[in-house]
């Protein structure tokens, strides 16, 4: 019975992930790992968050930070149940018409880019935010938004209530103080532009073609960042 599992056709979605009907593992595996994180945080007094948060001033010498803080929260709840709910009701969708190793590869790279942006889009002064330290999944969670956007829009859907979703959510980050903006708007960034490229990859050629396009993405995300700490000042490096 394995055998003929194994041999046996798989569905495959519109945009090529296959169709699977159990539950949405890498979803569910993401917002487990941001819980137990939470929790961590809480454990522990704040030592979590302070060996994992991002700030532009020591991510050229820990970069691994640029991905840790998105699995990092405020301490009010409300902070993580508001990125988890959305995680929720984007990430099954994703999960399921991109397949995992896509979604795996937007998810991380839209968490990436949500730091991306604050490096670029702050200022390498003390009160520029080169200092501050960043942490929540909501640039993830833009990229979601995004590559939702874009994948709706590709099947023919209606994609007005992301748009609206996206707009009331962007809106409230400059808003209300303590939001870092820049990693929505990096996130975001990521998001529509993975998003397009995994939903119009031609059939035939989706595969090389969505490699290619994460790759492309990357590499961006590193250059860009090589730059702007290239160009800021020693004494915001230290």
């Amino acid at each position: 019975m394995r055998e003929q599992a194994r041999s046996a056709p798989q569905t495959k979605t519109a945009l090529g992930g296959t169709v699977r009907t159990g539950r949405p593992v890498v979803t569910l595996t993401i917002i487990a790992l941001c819980v137990v994180s939470w929790l961590l945080q809480l454990a522990t007094g704040g030592e979590w968050t302070q060996r994992l948060a991002f700030a532009p001033f020591i991510g050229d010498v820990q970069p691994y930070r640029f991905l840790t803080a998105a699995f990092l929260h405020s301490t009010s709840v409300f902070h993580i149940l508001f990125n988890m709910y959305a995680l929720w009701i984007t990430g099954p969708f994703l999960e399921q018409m991109l397949g995992r190793a896509r979604f795996i590869a937007l998810y991380v790279l839209a968490a990436v880019g949500g730091s991306v942006g604050v490096v670029l889009l702050a200022q390498p002064t003390p009160d520029g935010g080169w200092f501050t330290p960043v942490v929540g999944a909501s640039g993830a969670v833009f990229g979601l938004f995004g590559a939702i956007l874009v994948v709706l829009r590709r099947l023919g859907r209606n994609a007005a209530q992301i748009l609206v979703l996206i707009g009331i959510n962007f809106a409230i980050g400059f808003m209300v103080s303590n939001i870092a903006w820049q990693a929505h708007l990096g996130g975001l960034v990521v998001g529509l532009v993975l998003g397009a490229g995994y939903a119009y990859a031609p059939k035939e050629r989706r595969r090389l073609w969505s490699i290619g396009i994460t790759v492309a993405v990357a590499v961006v995300l590193v250059v860009l960042t090589v730059l702007k700490y290239a160009s800021a000042p020693q004494f915001a490096l230290s």
